[in-house]
């Protein structure tokens, strides 16, 4: 609003209106009023040329109100058995989910999307309770057998005490041509079927007991000889599946482990009973679940070694190059002189990859064996992690008629 009052008709009045103007001069101010009228009407309002008309306020507008946050829809039963197995404390890593879809029910582990190398092995094996002294695997060398599974490391072994097994073992027992199984029987199901094991059941906090039981696995490896890149076999005993908590915590212990000895450097593999912990990975990867081994060890004490036959698991399922199956327990065997008490594996998985040069110890080092041997074959190039590829013939059907050759150093 204007702050100055408009002027009253009296200050319009001509200052001379008694007196008539002299000739001419109304006309002479006319044409100065159109004038001054003129230029005014040419130069537009005072400043114009400077300031910017002021914008119109724009009409007010009525915020959108924003949707709230939904959570996260429940799980559906398909996948309930992975989204219980990481511990609400401590929390796992943000990286662990599970998939948003499970994938179709022959596909690979999935951990094939971090490529991994060991060298792979083909033939029979033999594990024992307490790794056999050098001059034992010397005379085993006229055996059939040309791998071995070694206890190397976990607090539920059977033979804690393993008087041989020292780097200077691995590497020699290597040099000899010997290929090494590392297994690591650590805290076993809280419903594990063995007495004998239920001391080391798995505590109230599975998931880090799984990355610091890893983490005692790789150290026990590595002062021994056995590079990364190599298979650590994690040992569950049979336990009872039906058990849903036990089978939870169990599995997320599993889980936690495979993860840790991935995340270093390392393969995770798997020993169980075939219809227990097998059972459980084989339908756990069919559900899509995260952090599953890359080699399965199954025990099936059915006389005579199929690799690829197993029922527990999908045909296609850890292929190729990623399972052992232990098809005979506890039998006594001799070869050169030397008595032991065994299992016996039928082998197509990757083995230890030894980092320490062997030497000859205490005396003259046989030579591994010639072509016609029938021991087994060793394939040193790469092997990654497995996929679904068509799988391989089976091995044979009993004992003695696995895959023939030789080793190739």
């Amino acid at each position: 609003m204007s702050t100055n009052a408009p002027p009253s008709p009296s200050s319009l009045r001509p200052p001379y209106a008694r007196s008539a103007p002299p000739p001419g001069a109304r006309a002479v101010a006319t044409a100065l009023v159109v004038a001054m009228a003129g230029a005014a009407l040419l130069a537009g309002p005072a400043g114009a040329s400077a300031v910017a008309p002021a914008p119109v306020a724009p009409a007010p507008v009525t915020p959108t109100p924003v949707a709230p946050v939904l959570a996260p829809a429940a799980p559906d039963a398909e996948s309930d058995a992975d989204a219980a197995a990481p511990p609400a404390s401590p929390p796992t890593p943000e990286s662990e989910s599970t998939p948003d879809s499970a994938p179709d029910s022959a596909s690979a582990p999935d951990s094939a999307s971090a490529p991994e190398s060991a060298p792979r092995f083909e033939g029979k094996a033999f594990d024992t309770c307490e790794a056999p002294s050098l001059a034992v695997m010397r005379a085993w060398l006229s055996s059939p057998y040309r791998a071995v599974g070694v206890y190397f490391g976990g607090r539920g072994r059977g033979c804690p005490v393993q008087k041989e097994l020292t780097p200077a073992w691995v590497a020699s027992a290597h040099a000899m041509g010997w290929r090494l199984l590392p297994l690591f029987v650590g805290s076993q199901a809280p419903c594990v079927h063995s007495a004998a094991k239920r001391p080391y059941a798995i505590g109230s906090t599975p998931w880090s007991q799984g990355v610091q039981e890893a983490g005692d696995a790789v150290r026990a490896a590595r002062a021994l000889g056995i590079g990364e890149s190599s298979p650590l076999y994690l040992d569950i005993e049979a336990f009872r599946l039906e058990d849903t908590s036990c089978a939870a915590t169990t599995l997320s212990f599993v889980r936690a482990w495979n993860r840790e000895v991935r995340r270093l450097g390392y393969l995770p593999g798997y020993y169980s009973s075939a219809d227990t912990g097998i059972r459980q990975i084989e339908r756990e990867r069919k559900a899509g679940t995260q952090d599953l081994p890359s080699v399965l060890w199954f025990a099936r004490w059915r006389g005579e070694p199929a690799l690829y036959t197993e029922t527990s698991l999908h045909p296609e399922a850890w292929t190729p190059h990623a399972r052992i199956h232990q098809y005979v327990g506890n039998v006594a065997e001799s070869y050169g002189g030397r008595r032991m008490l065994i299992d016996r594996n039928a082998v197509d998985a990757p083995v230890a990859r030894v980092t320490t040069a062997g030497t000859a110890a205490s005396g003259r080092l046989r030579p591994g064996p010639d072509p016609d041997s029938g021991a087994g074959r060793l394939h040193p190039e790469e092997v990654r992690q497995p996929s679904l590829l068509q799988p391989e013939a089976d091995p044979g059907s009993g004992p003695g008629a696995d895959t023939q050759g030789a080793l190739r150093f």
